[in-house]
């Protein structure tokens, strides 16, 4: 299912009543808009906010996709679905270094978003969103978006998600797809 960015909330939401989900996994490649569907899912949930775990904060530094997702999927989201309190482990980007443990109390809904995120919710059925845009639009919302920090790392961190992408095949598994259009 393809929608655009407008529709994306409402086609989500659908979706979770339909299948009884209580987690959303938004996955795509760096600068399609993912973190700007997970804030409107947020700020539009019905009833208590679901958490939100950005890969971001997750990933133990720019070799960090696929660790990750594996981490996130074993020590949160099956611990989450299993009733158990589940945490996951922020990267301190400025020290370059691991930093504090996060902890998720059961029982709410959870939408984890990040380039990697389908990896990171395998363990559970989750409502798979796919967020997309073209290469030039990508490269230019990332680097201006992180003013310039990212800008020496983009060519690993594109290396790191084909990989993601040859080995997994998220696009394909999406229960719902976004394509942010080029501006």
């Amino acid at each position: 299912m393809t929608a655009p960015a407008a529709s994306a909330v409402r086609l989500v939401f659908e979706r979770c009543r339909a299948a009884g989900a209580r987690v959303v996994a938004i996955d795509g490649p760096s600068g399609s808009g993912k973190s700007t569907l997970a804030d409107a899912l947020v700020r539009s949930w019905p009833g208590p906010a679901p958490e939100l775990v950005r890969l971001d904060d997750a990933y133990p530094g720019w070799n960090g996709l696929e660790p990750a997702g594996a981490a996130l999927a074993h020590e949160l989201v099956a611990r989450h679905a299993r009733g158990a309190v589940g945490h996951w482990r922020r990267w301190d980007w400025a020290g370059d270094r691991v930093g504090a443990i996060e902890r998720i109390r059961p029982g709410g809904a959870l939408i984890v978003e990040g380039c990697g995120a389908f990896a990171a919710t395998a363990p559970v059925d989750a409502v798979s969103v796919w967020v997309e845009a073209s290469p030039r639009v990508r490269k230019r919302r990332a680097l201006e978006r992180d003013a310039g920090a990212f800008d020496p790392y983009w060519d690993l961190w594109e290396r790191q998600w084909r990989r993601y992408v040859a080995r997994a095949a998220p696009a394909i598994r999406a229960d719902v797809r976004v394509r942010v259009a080029d501006a």
